[in-house]
């Protein structure tokens, strides 16, 4: 583990490959799991003031689950996550027609509906951040259902913290990130 600013951060971002393979594993993090996202305060707020704008790009599914459950689920005390459809998939999920699974709020930000891409637990992943009251702390999340992501990050050469580069500035900015690289260099030599 390494610093920067107030972040502890895993070196196993640095020394480990991925690039999602949505060919291979269409989209199970998206299905599979115990849980919704993860979901920041601001991120159930800007669901609360936006899903107007977020729900013609949803299935039928995913709505009626929405209606029944709320824009959001809250697991214990400030812990929020996005609804389930009976279990499975986040109820933001719709499916293309090869059976992937796709983010509703990803597709809503592309269609310029609205300017916020993605919740992002799911921008960073594999990346998980555990947030304590002095510090975060940046790990690695190995899912098996990602090998397919890890095969194709090692022929690619690509570290996790390069395919996450957008998640990692939108979260902690262009500073934070040059930061990064920095250690990631000295890591690699």
């Amino acid at each position: 583990m390494f610093q920067i600013g107030n972040s502890l951060v895993s070196e196993e971002i640095i020394t480990n490959s991925f690039v999602c393979n949505l060919k291979a594993c269409k989209g199970s993090c998206c299905v599979e799991g115990e849980a919704g996202a993860p979901l920041e305060k601001t991120e159930i707020e800007f669901l609360e003031k936006n899903y107007d704008l977020i729900a013609p790009f949803l299935s039928e599914k995913g709505k009626a689950a929405i209606e029944k459950q709320g824009k959001f689920v809250q697991l214990k005390k400030g812990v929020f996550e996005t609804p389930l459809v009976d279990n499975n998939e986040c109820a933001y999920v719709v499916f293309g027609n090869n059976g992937t699974a796709q983010c509703g709020i990803e597709n809503a930000h592309r269609g310029n509906a609205i300017d916020w891409k993605k919740p992002i637990s799911c921008h960073l992943y594999p990346i998980r951040i555990k947030e304590y009251s002095e510090f975060n702390a940046l790990n690695y999340h190995r899912w098996q259902i990602c090998d397919s992501g890890c095969q194709l990050g090692d022929s690619l050469k690509i570290p996790i913290y390069q395919f996450v580069k957008e998640a990692l500035i939108r979260k902690f900015g262009n500073d934070w990130y040059a930061e990064l690289e920095i250690a990631a260099q000295e890591i690699n030599h």
